[in-house]
């Protein structure tokens, strides 16, 4: 047996029974088939900017299907389930034998994929191997025939619109690239260098690659057993930067040290949860919190050099990481409040990093100048406000209160969803106002976030015959009955101004008549709104429903299906969601990781969780500083709903605050069979 074929079993390899760590648990291909989640099995390492893994005919979003049988190469970046026309794909590189053209097929039955390395035979006998660190990546081939080969290198691959793409350098040795693309929905741009190295067998090729447009080429004659591995560093900054990402992230290690360094901050970073329970049940709950353990990405250069959106270049102090890559309309309803709670430490440099936003002139969607792939803004105020209020609070809040109410004055209200954000951004400023002392700012800003609310009776209070039409009078995504619930923060007016009977009686309609889409963010708070208003037992079925049954998913983002897709909204397989819905950044598997934990940030930026029945009878959770809780199940999963303990203290209202949840402790939630 060569050294290149016991390399090849030791990293296919199942751990030993017992002894499975988290990242081990972790399926990279859940959520990769067609649009079920529009998700990719790259390699990346936690908050990494690279995602390096395969591009294949036909892709979805994400540039690969999980029931394509053919195959372009593997590209160096994507976006994380984020849907529009996709985005990254970033310099696309494959190893075939000279002259092939047209994709390749692949040996599905090789493929593999773990927490930070993926794997596939292709072709005329050619193995790929991919690992990922935070901004490098390295990939390596290893042939199984002797023959001529051509190392393809290309920069003008992209899933959004190519701006330009440049190379600098024709090295081997350092062969350096430029790319300009659309961010995800074109809205904007980003900038990307890139930095890449050439071995055969570990050696230098110092080779000089021919270019024509934005393809570099190699020539290789190889022998049956040689290797080819290509090391690639990336920079928001320049090329230099590039280089030095790849010297100080790769440097001359071989792909298993770096494949098991990834490996272990997985570890590090999914171990901080333990939870108690079937080996499916942690691998969905692994591999979910791995997909919310991707974004925001970390952008920095080793020196601390970044690029901002405004296309300064900065350098972030001492200790200080940079964060990029956002998808807030999607996202800052649960996947930034996870990460406030369980990476609260990485939490301190993302708030700094959108409070930085509004300094250097946000905008709602992305600039035509930003430093990495990205979707949209919107709602950063009320992140920003949430992880405030929760203890992080380290960034300049006076700057980000004055960007704030500048910005409030560019948002839409044109339509009826459009009012309701706006009015939630306007209270988020009210609020940091009044937190900063400043009480005639925050009358001002209360005052109109309250505007919406006779249009919210006129139109929202007892939904007419369009009430559900997908885009009915001129709603971005979702129908009138879905954004009917929106206002989270003026809850109690909504209750007060219905009447709690019938506030209720349709909220109890809104399920029974299949009102509710689970496949999109704007209701998907709505099932923890009977717990928020006194019957836990309705919040503790719908969700139970949801993470563990099949079940009727009516809408997509353009319309009503004229049969309902029928299916988990959750799942340990390819398909891992149910039809039309997107991951979006980690916020549809930040709601299953709450939703399993017992737990819902239902009004981002007032700190507390609304408390349910949790999946697991038992788990643990590392706060960080040294700060544990428990969540703890004494009863049946599907049984009758007795009460919530905090420490032995009944939570009467079914709340727990998150400051009492950072000082220690147990949440523990006792049903009785029915």
């Amino acid at each position: 047996m060569t050294w290149m074929m016991a390399a090849a079993l030791a990293l296919g390899a199942a751990p030993a029974p017992g002894r499975e760590t988290p990242a081990d648990l972790v399926d990279p291909f859940v959520g990769t088939l067609a649009d079920f989640g529009q998700l990719t099995p790259a390699a990346v390492a936690p908050f990494g900017m690279v995602q390096l893994g395969p591009d294949t005919d036909p892709a979805n979003h994400a540039g690969y299907d999980f029931a394509a049988t053919r195959l372009h190469g593997f590209s160096f970046t994507r976006g994380v389930g984020v849907g529009c026309g996709g985005a990254g794909g970033d310099l696309l590189v494959s190893l075939r034998r000279a002259g092939s053209i047209g994709p390749a097929p692949m040996d599905k039955r090789s493929e593999r994929a773990s927490a930070g390395l993926y794997r596939v035979r292709y072709g005329d006998g050619v193995t790929a191997e991919a690992t990922a660190t935070r901004g490098a990546g390295l990939l390596r081939f290893s042939v199984e025939r002797t023959g001529t080969f051509t190392l393809r290198l290309d920069a003008q691959h992209s899933y959004a619109k190519r701006a330009s793409a440049t190379w600098h350098t024709m090295s081997s040795e350092d062969l350096r690239a430029e790319m300009v693309a659309g961010t995800v929905c074109d809205q904007g741009r980003y900038r990307l260098f890139s930095s890449s190295r050439v071995t055969l067998n570990g050696r230098p090729l110092n080779g000089i690659v021919a270019v024509q447009g934005g393809i570099a080429t190699l020539d290789l004659t190889l022998k049956r057993g040689d290797v080819i591995a290509l090391a690639t560093g990336l920079s928001s900054v320049d090329g230099d930067g590039a280089a030095s990402v790849r010297a100080h992230e790769l440097g001359d290690r071989g792909l298993e040290a770096i494949a098991e360094e990834t490996r272990a901050a997985w570890n590090a970073a999914l171990g901080r949860i333990q939870p108690e329970g079937s080996r499916a049940e942690r691998a969905l709950f692994y591999t979910s919190l791995f997909r919310v353990f991707q974004t925001p990405v970390a952008i920095d250069d080793p020196d601390g050099r970044h690029r901002e959106n405004d296309g300064s270049i900065a350098r972030s102090p001492a200790g200080q990481t940079r964060y990029a890559s956002w998808s807030l309309w999607d996202n800052y309803r649960t996947q930034l409040p996870l990460l406030a709670l369980l990476q609260p430490e990485r939490a301190q440099d993302i708030a700094r990093s959108l409070a930085d936003l509004y300094t250097r002139g946000k905008a709602q969607w992305a600039t035509p100048s930003e430093p990495f792939l990205t979707v949209r803004t919107e709602h950063a105020g009320i992140a920003l406000l949430d992880m405030r209020r929760k203890g992080i609070a380290d960034f300049d809040a006076a700057a980000a209160l004055k960007g704030m109410v500048a910005d409030s004055a560019t948002l839409q209200r044109e339509t009826p969803d459009q009012q309701i954000e706006a009015a939630y951004d306007d209270w988020a400023t009210a609020q940091l106002a009044r937190d900063l002392g400043d009480d005639a700012l925050a009358a001002r800003f209360l005052s109109r976030s309250q505007g919406y609310r006779t249009m919210w009776r006129s139109v929202f209070e007892t939904p007419g015959a369009d009430g559900d039409t997908v885009k009915a009078r001129g709603l971005y995504q979702g129908t009138l009955w879905q954004y009917r619930w929106a206002p989270v923060f003026d809850l109690d007016w909504m209750i007060a101004t219905t009447g709690r009977g019938a506030w209720l009686a349709q909220l109890h309609h809104f399920f029974d008549a299949g009102l509710f889409n689970m496949t999109n963010e704007p209701d998907i708070h709505v099932p923890w709104l009977f717990g928020a208003a006194g019957e836990p037992q309705a919040t503790a079925d719908l969700v139970r429903t949801i993470l563990t049954r099949p079940m009727a998913h009516p809408y997509t983002n353009a319309g009503k299906l004229p049969q309902p897709f029928v299916g988990r909204s959750f799942a340990l397989a390819p398909q891992g969601f149910a039809d039309g819905m997107d991951d979006d950044a980690g916020a549809m598997t930040a709601w299953y990781v709450f939703a399993t934990l017992g737990l819902y940030p239902l009004v981002p930026g007032e700190p507390w969780y609304t408390v349910s029945v949790p999946a697991f009878a038992h788990t643990m959770l590392d706060l960080g500083g040294g700060r544990r809780m428990t969540v703890r199940r004494v009863g049946p999963r599907d049984g009758l709903v007795v009460r919530a303990d905090w420490n032995g203290r009944p939570l009467g209202d079914w709340r727990v605050t998150h400051q009492a949840l950072l000082e220690g402790g147990t949440l523990t939630v006792t049903t009785r069979p029915r």
